[in-house]
């Protein structure tokens, strides 16, 4: 996992890549053509990266061209969508990245206007799909801390080290599928049964508890949450 040291570092020069190009005095003026000039810094003087070795541009993808891809020893590491600042990002532009990494069996996209950034994890099921991982606007100087604890992540030290798949494996261990299909076990739900006798006195049967459990697991997460079963 990355150091405080090296979190630290990073969180200095994003610090310095908000001033520059986030000001109160460029807004969000910065067309397509001026965003790629600070999409160039972030990429390089932020997470490291080095600009044509490692930072291909206009990346030709059957006969579609992405903005940026990322490569580090011949492996193409993730995607990088850009938009102009003054675009809001949207799920349409997503999904044109999420073609380009597909069609090149890529992991990831950086998908960002310079002042806002997403990453997303591809998900190569059938069809398609995605995972967004973080999702920050530079801008807000509150969240300039949690977004260093993130790019960190994103780094070329960290990318080689392969710091970034681990941050996907414990992103995706805690996920609420996984959560969620973790807790709908005889092993966690006894655990839980004696727990709750222990504390109130009274004796339940599996099917109440899991019921209970159900019901205050699907208030929040209904779009992951399968009907009640243990495993």
């Amino acid at each position: 996992m990355p150091t405080t040291h090296q979190r630290e570092q990073l969180e200095k020069n994003l610090r310095e890549y908000r001033k520059k190009w986030l000001g109160k005095s460029r807004g969000k003026s910065l067309n397509e053509a001026d965003t790629r000039i600070c999409v160039n810094d972030l990429l390089t003087n932020v997470l490291g990266y080095a600009m044509q070795e490692e930072i291909k541009t206009e990346y030709a993808i059957r006969g579609q061209y992405a903005d940026y891809v990322i490569q580090l020893k011949r492996k193409k590491q993730f995607v990088v969508e850009v938009k102009a600042m003054e675009i809001d990002l949207t799920a349409k532009h997503l999904l044109q990245a999420s073609h380009y990494a597909a069609d090149e069996g890529i992991d990831w996209i950086l998908l960002t206007n310079g002042m806002s950034l997403e990453l997303h994890r591809v998900i190569f099921s059938k069809p398609v799909s995605d995972v967004q991982i973080f999702k920050f606007d530079l801008s807000d100087l509150s969240q300039i801390e949690k977004a260093s604890d993130a790019l960190v992540n994103l780094t070329k030290r960290a990318v080689e080290k392969g710091e970034l798949e681990e941050y996907w494996k414990r992103f995706d261990a805690l996920s609420s599928a996984k959560l969620i299909k973790t807790i709908y076990t005889e092993e966690i739900i006894g655990a839980l049964r004696r727990k709750i006798k222990k504390d109130s006195g009274m004796t339940f049967d599996q099917t109440d508890v899991l019921s209970a459990i159900h019901e205050l697991i699907t208030c929040a997460n209904r779009d992951v949450v399968k009907p009640k079963k243990l495993k």
